[in-house]
C-alpha cells in the first residue's frame, strides 16, 4: 500500500515538472502587423490571366440542337397535356422517353422510302422509254423493211456488226412467219428459245443468239473473214426455216 502511494506521489511531481516546462517554453509574437493594400491596377494583372478565369461559358447551341430541343420540348408539353408524362414513372417513363426517337426514326423512314420510290420511277420510266424506241425500231425492221437488203448494205459498208444484227432479226421474222414464235416487243431472246418447240430448230437458235449476244452487245470487232465464218449459222437456221 505504502509502494503504490509513492508511485503516485511520484506521477503527479512529473506531470507538474511537465507543465512548468510547457509553461516556460510558450512565446508570444508581439511584431506590428502591415495592412496591406490591393488596388484595382493589381487585380487588373489577375483579370487579363487565363488561369484566374473561374467564368463557366454555355456553349451556343447551333441549329440542329435548337430544332431537337425544340421538337423534344413540345412532344414533352403534349404528352404531358395528355397522359400526365411528367409525373410518369417505370415503364411508362421509358416509353415516352424514346417515343420521341422512334418517331424521328420512322420520319427518316418515310422520307428516304418517298425518296427512292420516286427514283425507281424515274429509273423505269427512263427505261421503258429508252426500250420503247429500240422495240419500235426491230419491229420495223422486222415487219416492213427487206432485211436482205439490209444486210447487203451493211456488208458493202463493212458494218459487220449491223450485219450480224440484221441476220438475227431475218431468223426472227422468219420464226414468226412459221409460227415457231410469236414475236412481241417486250419479249427477250430466252423467251423465244423457250417457246420453239422443235428441238434442232431451238438448238440452232440457241447458238445464233449467243454469237448475236457476243456481236451486237459484247461490241466484238467482226473483220470481214471473221464475219464469213460467224453468218454460216444464221444462213443454215434461216434456210431450215424456209424449207420445212
Amino acid at each position: 500500500m505504502l509502494v503504490y502511494r509513492l508511485l503516485l506521489l511520484c506521477f503527479c511531481f512529473g506531470q507538474l515538472s511537465v507543465a512548468q516546462q510547457n509553461e516556460q517554453s510558450v512565446t508570444f509574437d508581439d511584431t506590428t502587423l502591415e495592412k496591406q493594400q490591393i488596388t484595382e491596377d493589381d487585380l487588373e494583372a489577375y483579370k487579363a490571366d487565363e488561369d484566374f478565369n473561374y467564368t463557366e461559358v454555355v456553349p451556343e447551341e447551333n441549329i440542329l440542337e435548337k430544332i431537337y430541343n425544340w421538337f423534344q420540348n413540345i412532344l414533352r408539353k403534349f404528352w404531358e397535356a395528355i397522359f400526365g408524362v411528367g409525373t410518369a414513372s417505370g415503364f411508362l417513363y421509358f416509353v415516352f422517353s424514346i417515343l420521341p426517337y422512334l418517331l424521328l426514326a420512322f420520319l427518316l423512314f418515310l422520307l428516304i422510302r418517298f425518296f427512292l420510290k420516286v427514283n425507281s420511277n424515274n429509273l423505269i420510266a427512263k427505261s421503258r422509254k429508252q426500250g420503247s424506241i429500240l422495240f419500235t425500231e426491230e419491229e420495223q425492221i422486222i415487219k416492213n423493211e427487206d432485211i436482205p437488203a439490209l444486210i447487203n448494205e451493211a456488208v458493202n459498208q463493212k458494218n459487220y456488226r449491223l450485219a450480224i444484227r440484221y441476220y438475227y432479226l431475218l431468223s426472227l421474222k422468219y420464226l414468226t412467219e412459221t409460227d415457231h414464235i410469236l414475236w412481241q416487243p417486250q419479249k427477250t431472246n430466252e423467251d423465244y428459245i423457250n417457246e420453239i418447240n422443235k428441238e434442232f430448230l431451238k438448238a440452232d437458235f440457241k447458238n445464233i443468239t449467243r454469237i448475236y449476244d457476243y456481236v451486237w452487245y459484247g461490241e466484238f470487232n467482226v473483220d470481214a473473214t471473221k464475219f464469213e465464218t460467224l453468218k454460216l449459222p444464221f444462213e443454215h437456221l434461216n434456210n431450215t426455216i424456209t424449207k420445212r
